[in-house]
């Protein structure tokens, strides 16, 4: 059913509309692989189809939409190669993150540095089990915290940029996951980083793999 077209125009209404799809996206509402068309777009939230065009664009550079020619715009699908891709990457920063918090504080990490990682795993343990999207963006704070605690605002910056295409992984894991199950593990995380450091950085990265992707 189409909406009464809106009367406003602009970067504000695109930003909206970017901001709707993507929580319909993050929620699940919108499946991988669901051909999001132009004109029924339009019609259904009341916008221009350039208007449309703007949001999508927004998404694709998220890797939350893909786009290919003669085929239009779909939901994107994190196959085996893109799930390992994309915690190469995270590896990548975390490890940094975390080799630069050890050489800061060799022994225990102070409070002063768990503290943020502490308060993001409250809020994961507070997030609300029916609302997906909310329990993805607090499984996303606890790693930015962590990332964030060595300091550097280009890596934090860096993983920040992620923060749709980490939310959209975790949606494939929802079937193998639940509000607890995640903050128990992430609250084991956080001790072992401090323990083994990156070797347990690679070791949690891979255990979702593993749970998407179970090796041959």
């Amino acid at each position: 059913m189409s909406v009464p077209r809106s009367t406003a125009t602009g970067p504000t209404t695109a930003r909206t509309l970017t901001v709707r799809l993507r929580e319909e996206i993050l929620a699940g509402r919108l499946a991988p692989g669901a051909h999001l068309r132009e004109q029924a777009l339009a019609e259904g939230y009341g916008v221009s189809r350039h208007t449309v065009r703007t949001a999508l664009a927004a998404l694709a550079a998220e890797r939350l939409v893909t786009a290919e020619e003669y085929r239009g715009v779909r939901v994107a699908r994190l196959t085996d190669a893109e799930v390992r891709s994309l915690q190469d990457l995270r590896a990548a920063l975390e490890c940094e993150a975390v080799r630069l918090v050890r050489t800061r504080h060799p022994g225990a990490w102070p409070d002063d540095v768990t503290a943020p990682v502490r308060a993001a795993l409250a809020e994961l343990a507070a997030a609300d089990p029916d609302d997906w999207p909310t329990v993805e963006r607090a499984h996303a704070g606890v790693h930015l915290a962590l990332v964030a605690a060595a300091g550097s605002q280009r890596l934090t910056d860096a993983y920040a940029a992620l923060g749709a295409e980490v939310a959209l992984l975790l949606l494939h894991a929802r079937a193998r996951y639940d509000v607890p199950a995640l903050v128990v593990e992430h609250t084991d995380y956080l001790a072992d980083v401090q323990a083994r450091g990156p070797v347990a950085v690679r070791a949690h990265l891979t255990h979702l793999v593993d749970l998407l992707h179970p090796p041959a």
